[in-house]
């Protein structure tokens, strides 16, 4: 069985749990407490020397990299697809999926945040109009992206979920809870309601993880 290291409000974790919700796959979930740092222990460590989440454990292989693990999903278990069958639209997801997980997300995880606040002295406010500035960019111009590729606001592109929708989900979620205001992106409201109304999404999300009430 796949063993999916991770923690419950990790966005990167949350992005592969969606990728094994959607390929119907047996996995096992092993928590690692960020906030407690149990991803610098050493016997964490030796499987993946950045001390990152997600570890995704598969054949007696650790990998690292949330967007890696996925296209190794896609490649081991191709059904049902998260990549387009065409090159230019598979090329299209997965600038959408890098424009989140490359653009967006790098600026806002936990570690960027705990740096900010603990070794720059920010305060609780400016930290949250930090987050609120970088979603904010990055929203606006994958909104435009959505647009351009005539989405029509169930996913972002085509009519089945894509690895831009494994990507985006994730990131709206911690956008609303760093209380951003996403009135502006109404693609990206429509893709997140409809989603989050799919059981395989509700399986993955946060609060469905065993770890969910941990500090």
């Amino acid at each position: 069985m796949l063993k999916l290291y991770g923690y419950y409000r990790s966005s990167a974790s949350f992005r592969v749990r969606i990728a094994l919700e959607l390929k119907a796959l047996n996995w096992e979930s092993i928590p690692v407490n960020l906030r407690l740092g149990e991803q610098k222990q050493e016997s964490f460590q030796q499987n993946n020397p950045q001390g990152l989440v997600p570890v995704l454990e598969s054949s007696g292989q650790f990998l690292a990299q949330s967007l890696a693990i996925i296209e190794y999903l896609e490649e081991l278990h191709p059904d049902p697809p998260l990549l387009p069958s065409g090159i230019e639209q598979r090329a299209k997801v997965r600038g959408m999926a890098h424009q989140i997980a490359m653009e967006i997300h790098p600026l806002n995880n936990l570690r960027v945040l705990k740096y900010l606040a603990n070794e720059l002295g920010i305060n609780d406010d400016q930290k949250n109009n930090w987050y609120q500035h970088w979603i904010a960019e990055g929203f606006s111009a994958l909104e435009r992206s959505l647009k351009n590729s005539a989405c029509e606001g169930h996913f972002c592109f085509g009519d089945s979920p894509s690895m831009a929708d494994v990507c985006l989900i994730p990131q709206v979620y911690n956008g609303l809870r760093f209380k951003c205001d996403l009135s502006a992106y109404p693609l990206i409201q429509s893709i997140w309601n409809h989603c989050m109304k799919l059981d395989t999404f509700k399986r993955a999300a946060p609060e469905s993880q065993p770890d969910a009430q941990t500090v």
